[in-house]
């Protein structure tokens, strides 16, 4: 597959796969793409905790789920790995970063740049997982255990820190 090449808000709007993989269009910022769209599901978290924890676990499993096929759907279409801007990844990543307790303004904050350093950095296994797992599912393992990170350094500094 070549390398990313640009993507417009008409062909996002012209092709729903798009749509959704790019974030609702945050993918298409030219400056940190992934931070864009992570920016933008920190308010779907707030909305989707508000519908109960349940609820909020179905929401994280079926966006993890769902987004293997988008991404990977997404990248076939744009004929291209993983597209800088495809950003359902990110979105699900940051659920999980909060699949364990509601998240309040000093966790979303934290938890916020927890998954960002964890996304960008992608310590073992998580490079790993990003380098060797092909397709959708590739694309979205690295972020959904760089939420799993996030997850676990969030919860040791909500008992230090007392958070919750």
């Amino acid at each position: 597959m070549s390398s990313a090449r640009p993507v417009t808000f008409a062909q996002l709007i012209a092709d729903p796969v798009l749509l959704l993989a790019f974030g609702f269009g945050s993918g298409l910022s030219p400056k940190a793409p992934g931070t864009a769209g992570t920016v933008l599901a920190l308010p779907l978290v707030v909305i989707a905790a508000m519908a109960g924890k349940i609820a909020f676990v179905v929401i994280t499993l079926v966006m993890i789920v769902v987004g293997v096929w988008l991404c990977g759907e997404a990248a076939r279409r744009l004929k291209t790995h993983d597209h800088p801007g495809i950003v359902w990844d990110e979105f699900a990543g940051l659920f999980v970063t909060f699949l364990w307790f509601p998240p309040g303004v000093a966790e979303l904050l934290l938890g916020f740049v927890l998954f960002r350093i964890f996304d960008i950095w992608k310590p073992w296994p998580i490079r790993e997982m990003d380098h060797s797992i092909p397709g959708g599912l590739g694309i979205m393992l690295d972020d959904v255990i760089a939420g799993v990170f996030a997850a676990l350094v969030l919860a040791v500094a909500r008992t230090v820190f007392s958070l919750g």
